[in-house]
């Protein structure tokens, strides 16, 4: 692990051995502050975990997921805060202070690079193999550049995000970058979504670049996605990672 990053064993809020660590990236004053958990030794996949704009890298499902993917599919998991969230919270936290990030211009390209640090980290740390990524909401929103600079990721869970109302200021981004997504997509979507309409949703969707993609749309509002679509995009990620 170089320099720049510091390291230490934790456990999550269901109690589960993790390594926490800190990040200084070059340039910046802002720390990474993630976790990583792991299955044991040797080679094994690697998934991305963004969280919600509520949320930290421990927000539901992100645990409960992570442990699946360790126990029965030998994969490694790993999450980072957001840009103003978790152990970087800055004022309020949340939606509120993702509001005033997204005032800046680079906001989205410090995000990227910021997980591009956490995964370099991750290289160092484990024998990483193929990487995936599962993101939903504001998960989507930095998931999807991301995404656009990993062409070789094998799958992705995104979702709960759309091109409209709470959607409209980083539109343009995320088309652009959807059209450089080719791996295998899972997308979520809630059909009484109070932030994000249908439309948005649906031309958000047309946009990823994949061949093999699909669409599953529950009723509900933002936050109420189905136990059993959880379960469904641990199948997704698990498969398509064991294919490979």
């Amino acid at each position: 692990m170089s320099d720049s990053a510091r390291c230490w064993e934790a456990a999550d809020p269901t109690g589960r051995a993790v390594r926490e660590f800190r990040i200084r990236r070059p340039g910046t004053s802002r720390p990474i502050t993630g976790a990583m958990w792991s299955p044991g030794a040797g080679p094994a996949p690697l998934v991305l975990f963004g969280h919600g704009a509520s949320g930290d890298r421990y927000q539901a499902p992100i645990c409960h997921l992570a442990r699946r993917l360790a126990d029965e599919a030998g994969c490694h998991s790993l999450a980072i805060d957001g840009p103003v969230h978790g152990l970087r919270q800055a004022g309020p936290g949340g939606r509120e202070a993702l509001g005033n990030e997204m005032k800046r211009s680079a906001f989205v390209d410090d995000m990227v690079a910021d997980w591009q640090a956490a995964l370099a980290t991750a290289r160092q740390a484990a024998q990483v193999t193929d990487v995936a990524y599962f993101g939903l909401s504001m998960g989507s929103m930095f998931g999807i550049p991301l995404l656009a600079q990993l062409p070789a990721a094998k799958a992705a869970v995104l979702g709960l995000l759309g091109t409209t109302k709470a959607g409209k200021p980083f539109a343009e981004r995320v088309l652009a970058d959807a059209r450089r997504i080719v791996c295998p997509v899972l997308f979520l979507m809630q059909l009484e979504d109070e932030l994000f309409p249908r439309d948005g949703y649906l031309t958000l969707f047309d946009a990823i670049a994949s061949t093999d993609k699909r669409l599953h749309a529950n009723p509900g509002l933002h936050p109420e996605v189905p136990a059993e679509e959880v379960a469904h995009a641990f199948d997704f990620l698990s498969t398509r990672l064991a294919a490979m």
